[in-house]
Protein backbone atom coordinates (compact mmCIF):
# COMPACT_ATOMS: atom_id res chain seq x y z
CA UNK A 1 0.00 0.00 0.00
CA UNK A 2 1.22 3.67 -0.78
CA UNK A 3 1.02 5.03 2.62
CA UNK A 4 2.80 8.41 2.01
CA UNK A 5 0.20 9.44 -0.39
CA UNK A 6 -2.13 8.66 2.27
CA UNK A 7 -0.67 12.15 3.73
CA UNK A 8 -1.01 14.22 1.22
CA UNK A 9 -4.68 14.34 2.82
CA UNK A 10 -4.03 15.98 5.61
CA UNK A 11 -2.41 19.35 6.09
CA UNK A 12 1.21 20.23 7.03
CA UNK A 13 2.08 19.98 10.95
CA UNK A 14 2.26 23.55 12.87
CA UNK A 15 5.70 24.94 12.48
CA UNK A 16 8.04 24.76 15.83
CA UNK A 17 7.07 28.92 16.68
CA UNK A 18 3.35 27.48 16.42
CA UNK A 19 4.18 24.24 19.08
CA UNK A 20 5.54 26.31 21.09
CA UNK A 21 2.93 28.55 21.65
CA UNK A 22 0.52 26.16 21.92
CA UNK A 23 2.54 24.60 24.88
CA UNK A 24 2.57 27.74 27.06
CA UNK A 25 -1.08 27.95 26.81
CA UNK A 26 -1.50 24.30 28.21
CA UNK A 27 1.28 24.45 30.60
CA UNK A 28 -1.39 27.90 31.97
CA UNK A 29 -4.41 25.69 31.47
CA UNK A 30 -2.65 22.69 33.03
CA UNK A 31 -2.46 24.52 36.72
CA UNK A 32 -6.98 24.20 36.92
CA UNK A 33 -5.86 19.80 36.77
CA UNK A 34 -3.01 19.60 39.50
CA UNK A 35 -5.67 18.47 42.10
CA UNK A 36 -6.21 15.01 43.65
CA UNK A 37 -9.16 14.05 41.19
CA UNK A 38 -6.66 15.02 38.21
CA UNK A 39 -4.19 12.49 39.88
CA UNK A 40 -6.43 9.42 40.58
CA UNK A 41 -7.24 9.83 36.65
CA UNK A 42 -3.32 9.70 35.94
CA UNK A 43 -2.67 7.27 37.87
CA UNK A 44 -5.57 4.92 36.26
CA UNK A 45 -3.74 5.04 33.21
CA UNK A 46 -0.08 3.93 33.82
CA UNK A 47 1.37 1.48 32.30
CA UNK A 48 3.39 0.10 35.42
CA UNK A 49 6.63 -0.26 33.67
CA UNK A 50 9.71 -2.57 34.22
CA UNK A 51 12.20 -2.60 31.38
CA UNK A 52 15.71 -2.94 32.93
CA UNK A 53 18.52 -5.12 32.52
CA UNK A 54 18.53 -5.94 35.74
CA UNK A 55 14.64 -7.63 35.64
CA UNK A 56 14.69 -11.02 36.29
CA UNK A 57 11.69 -13.47 37.00
CA UNK A 58 12.07 -13.44 41.06
CA UNK A 59 11.96 -8.89 40.51
CA UNK A 60 8.87 -9.03 37.87
CA UNK A 61 6.73 -11.23 39.62
CA UNK A 62 7.21 -9.01 43.20
CA UNK A 63 6.53 -5.87 41.18
CA UNK A 64 2.99 -7.31 39.75
CA UNK A 65 1.98 -8.78 43.07
CA UNK A 66 2.80 -5.41 44.75
CA UNK A 67 0.64 -3.74 41.80
CA UNK A 68 -2.24 -6.42 42.50
CA UNK A 69 -2.17 -5.54 46.23
CA UNK A 70 -2.49 -1.90 45.58
CA UNK A 71 -6.00 -1.71 46.29
CA UNK A 72 -5.94 -2.97 49.73
CA UNK A 73 -3.55 -0.58 50.61
CA UNK A 74 -4.89 2.55 48.79
CA UNK A 75 -8.78 1.83 47.97
CA UNK A 76 -9.85 4.77 47.39
CA UNK A 77 -7.04 4.87 44.00
CA UNK A 78 -7.97 3.36 41.02
CA UNK A 79 -5.17 0.82 40.41
CA UNK A 80 -3.03 1.51 36.79
CA UNK A 81 -3.82 0.03 33.56
CA UNK A 82 -1.11 -2.75 32.77
CA UNK A 83 2.22 -3.95 33.77
CA UNK A 84 4.68 -3.45 30.88
CA UNK A 85 8.01 -5.88 30.92
CA UNK A 86 9.89 -7.84 28.12
CA UNK A 87 8.39 -10.45 26.23
CA UNK A 88 10.47 -13.05 28.31
CA UNK A 89 8.45 -11.66 31.66
CA UNK A 90 4.84 -11.76 30.09
CA UNK A 91 4.10 -15.08 31.01
CA UNK A 92 5.61 -14.61 34.90
CA UNK A 93 3.45 -11.65 35.04
CA UNK A 94 0.16 -13.53 34.34
CA UNK A 95 0.71 -16.05 36.68
CA UNK A 96 1.32 -13.47 39.05
CA UNK A 97 -1.67 -11.17 38.58
CA UNK A 98 -4.21 -14.43 39.58
CA UNK A 99 -7.73 -13.04 38.73
CA UNK A 100 -6.60 -9.55 38.74
CA UNK A 101 -8.30 -7.53 35.81
CA UNK A 102 -5.27 -5.49 35.21
CA UNK A 103 -3.90 -6.05 31.15
CA UNK A 104 -0.26 -7.03 30.26
CA UNK A 105 1.68 -4.96 28.13
CA UNK A 106 4.65 -6.35 26.53
CA UNK A 107 7.25 -4.41 24.68
CA UNK A 108 7.98 -6.61 21.54
CA UNK A 109 9.57 -5.99 17.49
CA UNK A 110 12.96 -5.67 18.47
CA UNK A 111 12.59 -3.19 21.24
CA UNK A 112 13.78 -0.34 21.55
CA UNK A 113 15.98 -0.09 18.44
CA UNK A 114 13.55 -2.02 15.87
CA UNK A 115 16.66 -2.90 14.14
CA UNK A 116 16.38 -6.46 13.59
CA UNK A 117 14.63 -9.07 10.72
CA UNK A 118 11.01 -8.39 10.34
CA UNK A 119 10.82 -12.06 10.80
CA UNK A 120 12.15 -11.72 14.15
CA UNK A 121 9.64 -8.98 15.05
CA UNK A 122 6.88 -11.32 13.84
CA UNK A 123 7.84 -14.45 15.81
CA UNK A 124 8.21 -11.91 18.87
CA UNK A 125 5.28 -10.07 18.84
CA UNK A 126 3.27 -13.38 18.04
CA UNK A 127 5.02 -15.12 20.84
CA UNK A 128 4.75 -12.57 23.56
CA UNK A 129 0.74 -12.05 22.73
CA UNK A 130 0.51 -16.27 22.87
CA UNK A 131 1.90 -16.11 26.44
CA UNK A 132 -0.61 -13.41 27.21
CA UNK A 133 0.12 -9.98 26.53
CA UNK A 134 -3.36 -7.75 25.88
CA UNK A 135 -1.56 -4.96 24.77
CA UNK A 136 1.75 -4.99 22.61
CA UNK A 137 4.20 -1.70 22.48
CA UNK A 138 6.73 -1.80 19.13
CA UNK A 139 8.66 0.70 17.58
CA UNK A 140 8.74 2.35 14.36
CA UNK A 141 12.39 2.01 11.87
CA UNK A 142 13.34 5.25 12.90
CA UNK A 143 16.03 5.20 9.99
CA UNK A 144 13.56 4.70 7.46
CA UNK A 145 11.61 7.80 8.42
CA UNK A 146 14.15 9.83 8.61
CA UNK A 147 15.44 8.84 5.35
CA UNK A 148 12.02 9.19 3.50
CA UNK A 149 11.15 5.50 3.23
CA UNK A 150 7.57 5.95 4.64
CA UNK A 151 5.65 3.63 2.91
CA UNK A 152 8.32 0.76 4.08
CA UNK A 153 8.08 1.39 7.50
CA UNK A 154 4.45 1.69 8.06
CA UNK A 155 4.19 -1.56 5.62
CA UNK A 156 6.24 -3.09 8.57
CA UNK A 157 4.08 -2.08 11.01
CA UNK A 158 0.69 -3.36 8.84
CA UNK A 159 2.78 -7.11 9.14
CA UNK A 160 2.85 -6.54 12.98
CA UNK A 161 -0.63 -5.73 13.31
CA UNK A 162 -1.47 -8.37 10.91
CA UNK A 163 0.26 -11.23 13.18
CA UNK A 164 -2.26 -9.94 16.26
CA UNK A 165 -5.75 -10.47 16.90
CA UNK A 166 -7.71 -8.09 16.97
CA UNK A 167 -8.84 -7.40 20.40
CA UNK A 168 -4.63 -7.56 20.91
CA UNK A 169 -4.09 -3.11 21.55
CA UNK A 170 -0.80 -2.02 20.04
CA UNK A 171 0.97 0.80 20.88
CA UNK A 172 3.13 2.42 17.97
CA UNK A 173 6.54 4.27 19.54
CA UNK A 174 7.03 6.76 17.28
CA UNK A 175 10.47 8.12 19.33
CA UNK A 176 9.42 11.47 18.96
CA UNK A 177 12.77 12.35 20.21
CA UNK A 178 14.50 11.13 17.34
CA UNK A 179 12.67 12.63 14.97
CA UNK A 180 12.45 16.37 16.24
CA UNK A 181 10.55 18.35 13.82
CA UNK A 182 6.86 18.53 14.39
CA UNK A 183 6.58 17.34 10.83
CA UNK A 184 8.11 14.00 10.88
CA UNK A 185 6.41 13.19 14.47
CA UNK A 186 3.05 14.20 12.92
CA UNK A 187 3.86 12.29 9.71
CA UNK A 188 5.13 8.88 12.03
CA UNK A 189 1.89 9.53 13.88
CA UNK A 190 -0.18 9.53 10.58
CA UNK A 191 1.93 6.49 9.20
CA UNK A 192 1.19 4.52 12.17
CA UNK A 193 -2.43 5.00 12.26
CA UNK A 194 -2.66 4.21 8.55
CA UNK A 195 -1.01 1.14 9.48
CA UNK A 196 -3.65 -0.22 11.86
CA UNK A 197 -2.22 1.21 15.31
CA UNK A 198 -4.69 1.70 18.43
CA UNK A 199 -2.06 4.29 20.21
CA UNK A 200 0.84 6.17 19.36
CA UNK A 201 3.49 6.25 22.04
CA UNK A 202 5.81 9.56 22.07
CA UNK A 203 9.34 7.34 23.23
CA UNK A 204 11.30 4.55 24.73
CA UNK A 205 12.32 6.31 27.15
CA UNK A 206 15.74 4.51 26.23
CA UNK A 207 17.31 7.66 24.15
CA UNK A 208 18.26 10.89 25.76
CA UNK A 209 15.08 12.89 24.72
CA UNK A 210 12.01 11.47 26.06
CA UNK A 211 8.25 12.29 25.91
CA UNK A 212 8.12 16.32 25.24
CA UNK A 213 4.82 18.38 25.77
CA UNK A 214 5.97 19.69 22.33
CA UNK A 215 5.62 15.90 20.61
CA UNK A 216 2.42 15.34 22.36
CA UNK A 217 0.93 18.28 21.24
CA UNK A 218 1.49 17.31 17.85
CA UNK A 219 0.62 13.94 17.79
CA UNK A 220 -2.42 14.73 19.72
CA UNK A 221 -3.56 17.08 17.31
CA UNK A 222 -2.45 14.00 14.40
CA UNK A 223 -4.80 12.02 16.69
CA UNK A 224 -7.95 14.38 16.26
CA UNK A 225 -7.47 14.95 12.01
CA UNK A 226 -7.56 11.44 11.94
CA UNK A 227 -10.41 10.84 13.83
CA UNK A 228 -12.06 13.63 12.19
CA UNK A 229 -11.21 12.01 8.36
CA UNK A 230 -11.89 8.31 9.89
CA UNK A 231 -14.07 7.89 12.85
CA UNK A 232 -11.89 5.80 14.37
CA UNK A 233 -10.24 6.75 17.97
CA UNK A 234 -6.49 6.03 18.60
CA UNK A 235 -5.26 6.57 21.94
CA UNK A 236 -2.01 8.69 22.95
CA UNK A 237 0.50 7.29 25.32
CA UNK A 238 3.35 9.98 26.59
CA UNK A 239 6.27 7.89 27.83
CA UNK A 240 9.70 8.04 29.31
CA UNK A 241 10.50 10.84 31.64
CA UNK A 242 7.49 11.62 33.22
CA UNK A 243 8.08 11.34 36.70
CA UNK A 244 5.88 14.64 38.81
CA UNK A 245 2.09 14.86 39.37
CA UNK A 246 2.10 18.16 37.37
CA UNK A 247 3.76 16.68 34.52
CA UNK A 248 1.19 13.91 34.36
CA UNK A 249 -1.70 16.72 35.16
CA UNK A 250 -0.06 18.65 31.65
CA UNK A 251 -0.33 16.10 29.74
CA UNK A 252 -3.98 15.07 31.14
CA UNK A 253 -4.45 18.67 29.63
CA UNK A 254 -3.04 18.22 26.33
CA UNK A 255 -5.24 15.18 25.65
CA UNK A 256 -8.48 17.20 27.76
CA UNK A 257 -7.84 20.15 24.98
CA UNK A 258 -6.99 18.73 21.85
CA UNK A 259 -8.68 15.48 21.97
CA UNK A 260 -11.96 16.55 24.50
CA UNK A 261 -12.74 14.71 28.05
CA UNK A 262 -13.86 11.58 25.86
CA UNK A 263 -10.42 10.46 25.22
CA UNK A 264 -9.75 10.86 28.89
CA UNK A 265 -9.91 7.16 30.11
CA UNK A 266 -7.12 4.01 30.08
CA UNK A 267 -8.69 3.00 26.74
CA UNK A 268 -7.42 6.20 25.30
CA UNK A 269 -5.03 7.73 27.28
CA UNK A 270 -1.83 5.78 28.71
CA UNK A 271 1.64 7.45 30.46
CA UNK A 272 4.16 5.02 30.65
CA UNK A 273 5.79 5.31 33.90
CA UNK A 274 7.82 3.58 36.98
CA UNK A 275 8.77 6.38 39.46
CA UNK A 276 5.56 8.55 38.26
CA UNK A 277 3.28 6.33 40.93
CA UNK A 278 5.00 6.82 43.87
CA UNK A 279 5.15 10.55 42.83
CA UNK A 280 1.68 10.55 42.01
CA UNK A 281 0.70 8.49 45.20
CA UNK A 282 1.93 11.28 47.17
CA UNK A 283 0.70 14.04 45.86
CA UNK A 284 -2.61 12.28 46.42
CA UNK A 285 -2.42 11.45 49.76
CA UNK A 286 -0.48 14.82 50.86
CA UNK A 287 2.66 13.17 52.15
CA UNK A 288 5.76 11.42 50.80
CA UNK A 289 4.87 7.80 50.28
CA UNK A 290 7.33 4.94 47.99
CA UNK A 291 5.07 2.11 47.21
CA UNK A 292 6.84 0.67 44.36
Amino acid sequence: MEYSAMLQEYAPAMDEAQVAAEVERLRSAAHRNENKEVYKLCYSTIDLTSLNSTDSESRIRTFTEKAVTFPTHFPDIPNVASICVYPSFVETVGLALGNSDLAITSVAGGFPSSQTFIEVKMLEVAMAAENGADEIDVVISIGEMLTGEYDRMASTLAVIRGELDEEVVLKVIIESGALKTPELIRKASLLAMFAGADFVKTSTGKIDVHATPEAAVVMCTAIRDYYQKTGRKVGFKAAGGVRSAEEAALYYTIVEEILGPEWLTPKLFRIGASSLANHLISAIEGKEITYF
